[in-house]
């Protein structure tokens, strides 16, 4: 797409965008030195994975060491820590519980070696240890209350000793415990509310016991539940409590459907997700422990791994749009997931499915991708910017960033995710936005602009332009990721003038996404 950029004034749109002409302007004004105060970096304090075990794999690895690169994600959570899979807990023929952490150790050692560190979920329940035989998911992770509190607070209270001795206390003290997913949903959890709780209790005891600057919190929930209740209950009940924790997506139904057989629909809700988020701090403000961080530890535009909401260059600015909207609100915004190394519904036969990830099973790089990596792209120090669908930062070394978007809701009415975000799918124009700068110093300065949307950075969509074919070749698989790097589309030098200004206009269509990096020569 050819980007026409002036130095203190543009021609006339006519000559510019000629089919523009009577088309809608959005004028983004900034002062390079008008800083707001530090950027949030919220966006990136952990991102999720499906399970542990999978975790083990070298692909998993390779996928979340390249992530980490790009992204910066400070913590990862997954479930099913406990299960069996991971093979943490057994009772032997002479009824001798024993107790085994070198998958755990594995895993964890990984994560640690590349700059990340775990936000534990405590779960699923061992076999070994369950009170009945109720599972979720493929790999059969077990979801109901232990046979045993004291048991299960023992085997927590081990495995936490394992990781002071393993990782040393400091290290663990960064660390965040949370007890167990979900446990409102009755796929998830087995038990009462009061079960939950009781669990949570003999879970902080054992964590507590260890070391009393250990983070725990919950409950976990799905759809911002139970938050004032579990406040309530740890405040009465003298439980500690360091964090709360939910989870949020972005449709009104399809409900644990794995493979996306119901139909999902994008909400219309603007705030969607956001209100939520919204909601639950002005429920922690009010209560008990007004101060308590809020970490949303999933969240995206849909909850099965087989909605194409997922893959669809909309993504990208849906992510973006419900950040900005969330601001400072909660502490963490978990991303569900990193990768679809995924493998709640079994091993996924297509090289596209809708799922989860920032990247797909060979590790070609979706759209939702791009929008983290250019977030972690931003600057320290945020600009005030009265635009809602854009983020401005700068830094000390004459380097300024600018990343915008469009955020339109383009599915039909009548028609549900897996129906409509399959396609190929043309945007309408918006227009074009005008970006204009002051406050710069004299000089020539590098102008780096990047973009995700429609078939920029899209290989979903070019793969439907390949016929969507269920598995790929290497070189089809080669050439998806060649056209997805995040890579600057307009490298230019411009020159500012004694007055300070810079202005550029951009060509605007729905769900696109440009990153302006300038930076002083």
């Amino acid at each position: 797409m050819q980007i026409k950029l002036s130095v203190r004034f543009l021609l006339c749109g006519v000559l510019l965008f000629p089919i523009l002409t009577w088309a809608q302007t959005r004028n983004i004004n900034l002062d390079v030195n008008d800083v707001r105060g530090p950027f949030n970096t919220a966006f990136k304090t952990s991102i999720g994975a499906g399970r542990a075990n999978e975790g083990l794999r070298a692909d998993w690895q390779q996928q979340l060491a390249e992530i980490k690169r790009d992204t910066d994600f400070r913590y990862i959570r997954m479930h099913s820590l406990l299960t069996d899979d991971m093979g943490v807990y057994k009772v032997d023929a002479q009824g001798r519980e024993q107790y085994n952490f070198q998958y755990v150790d594995a895993l964890y050692d990984y994560i640690l070696s590349i700059g990340m560190k775990p936000f534990v979920e405590l779960g699923f329940m061992p076999s070994a240890l369950a009170s009945g035989t109720k599972t979720i998911f493929w790999w059969r992770g077990n979801v109901t209350p232990p046979s045993s509190y004291e048991k299960w607070e023992t085997l927590i209270k081990k495995l936490t000793e394992h990781w002071t001795e393993r990782y040393g206390a400091d290290e663990v003290a960064s660390w965040y415990f949370e007890v167990w997913n979900e446990p409102n949903l009755d796929g998830f959890w087995a038990g009462s509310q009061a079960d939950y709780f009781k669990l949570y209790s003999y879970s902080a005891r054992a964590i507590k016991s260890v070391n009393a600057k250990y983070k725990v919190g919950g409950p976990a929930t799905a759809g911002a539940a139970w938050i004032p209740e579990m406040i309530a209950y740890c405040a009465k009940n003298k439980v500690p409590l360091d964090f709360v924790s939910t989870h949020a997506y972005g449709v009104n139904q399809g409900f644990l459907d794995e493979f996306g057989g119901t139909g999902t629909v994008l909400s219309k809700d603007k705030l969607a997700v956001a209100s939520d988020v919204l909601k639950n701090r002005k429920e922690i403000s009010a209560s008990a422990m007004p101060n308590l961080e809020l970490h949303y530890t999933e969240w995206s535009s849909s909850y099965t791994p087989a909605d194409p909401t997922h893959d669809s260059y909309h993504q990208a600015a849906y992510i973006l749009q419900k950040l900005k909207q969330v601001g400072d609100a909660a502490q963490s915004m978990s991303y569900w997931v990193f990768t679809d190394i995924f493998e709640e519904p079994g091993p996924r036969f297509e090289a596209f499915h809708g799922g989860f990830g920032l990247m797909n099973t060979q590790g070609i790089k979706k759209p939702a991708y791009f929008a983290y990596q250019f977030l972690n792209k931003l600057s320290a120090n945020e600009l005030k910017n009265k635009d809602a669908q854009s983020f401005a930062t700068t830094d000390s070394d004459g380097k300024m960033q600018l990343l915008l978007w469009d955020s339109t809701r383009t599915l039909p009415e009548g028609v549900n995710n897996q129906q409509y975000y399959i396609k190929d799918l043309p945007p309408n124009s918006k227009g074009e936005v005008k970006i204009n700068l002051k406050g710069l110093k004299k000089g020539d300065y590098s102008l780096a602009i990047s973009q995700v949307g429609y078939k920029q950075n899209d290989a979903f969509t070019a793969y439907i332009g390949l016929g969507s074919p269920a598995q790929l070749t290497k070189a089809q698989v080669a050439d998806l990721k060649s056209q997805s790097t995040g890579k600057p589309s307009q490298e230019k030098t411009i020159s500012v003038n004694s007055d300070g200004k810079f202005n550029v206009n951009l060509p605007l269509r729905e769900n696109d996404v440009y990153l302006l990096e300038l930076s002083a020569k």
